[in-house]
């Protein structure tokens, strides 16, 4: 009788090896791409607090006939609290004023969306527009 030679099913150790390493090297890259889509993120959050403020602040405008004079006396007006260290109220404008541990990338994204329209800044409480992402917004 001839002895049969049984055919093994399986993958080997190296093919198991092969395809762990490419799904590192995929995961790798996502990680990598990530990174700039939370800095868009946060700038996007920025912008949006800084819209939901103007319009408390319009608001504050409305029922006082006076611009307010501090981040704390939009409260009642703000769905959400806001981060007073990142903001104040200088003149009749929003100032933004970014942390120094503040990722570089999240100002740029700022700068994009100035530059795109989507957020008039100013360089000053003067209203000269610079469009560079950080400054101040005015609440007219």
């Amino acid at each position: 009788m001839k002895m049969m030679l049984k055919k093994s099913k399986g993958f080997t150790l190296v093919e198991l090896l092969i395809v762990i390493i490419i799904i590192g090297i995929l995961a790798g890259m996502m990680m990598l791409s990530t990174g700039g889509a939370t800095a868009k993120a946060e700038a996007t959050k920025l912008a949006s607090d800084m819209r939901n403020m103007k319009a408390a602040g319009i608001m504050v405008y409305a029922d006082t006939y006076a611009w307010p004079t501090d981040v704390a006396s939009l409260d009642e007006y703000l769905d959400q609290d806001v981060d007073s260290t990142k903001y104040s109220i200088v003149s009749d404008c929003i100032k933004l004023t970014p942390p120094s541990t503040m990722d570089p990338k999240i100002l740029v994204n700022l700068g994009i969306l100035a530059n795109k329209g989507d957020l008039v800044l100013y360089s000053d409480e003067t209203h000269k527009y610079i469009g560079s992402g950080v400054g101040y917004m005015p609440f007219y």
